[in-house]
């Protein structure tokens, strides 16, 4: 089987919109968060946790847990694996209050219209990820292909 088919065929074990979660976290694992943690100058590091910004070394310091959420979640949703739910969508629900709270609390943010507007996007992914549980535990997979089903 060539490359192409088994990245393929790993590609169909999820719904489109989950796979756009996991390539986020495996960015974010791989890329980013080494980026983060040994390039980015104290001075300029931010981590935001329930909407707070953390700043300097109180962001340097926390930023590991963001790797170890992330990569936990590259992991759970490459494997599937049954933790996932409910914690990603209880991860999810935490960014969608997050982003309400820091629109509202932040100076940089925009105020309540904005933070509503961000949080309903950001509770797309969060109810589309708490009514995942089947594809968790395996009893349901991705929608096959017209070919696939033939």
């Amino acid at each position: 089987m060539a490359w192409t088919d088994t990245l393929g065929a790993e590609w169909r074990m999820r719904p489109w919109w989950m796979n756009a979660l996991f390539a986020f976290c495996l960015y974010m694992t791989v890329v980013y968060m080494p980026f983060d943690l040994f390039w980015k100058p104290v001075a300029e590091d931010e981590e935001v946790w329930f909407g707070v910004t953390l700043h300097g070394w109180a962001a340097k310091a926390t930023a590991p847990l963001h790797w170890l959420i992330y990569g936990a979640g590259a992991w759970g949703f490459w494997k599937m694996r049954p933790w996932m739910w409910p914690w990603a969508a209880v991860y999810a629900a935490q960014v969608t209050v997050a982003m309400l709270v820091w629109n509202l609390f932040d100076p940089r943010g925009g105020g309540l219209v904005p933070g509503l507007v961000a949080a309903a996007v950001f509770a797309v992914p969060t109810i589309a990820l708490w009514r995942a549980r089947d594809r968790f535990r395996g009893t349901q997979r991705a929608p096959q292909t017209m070919e696939e089903g033939e």
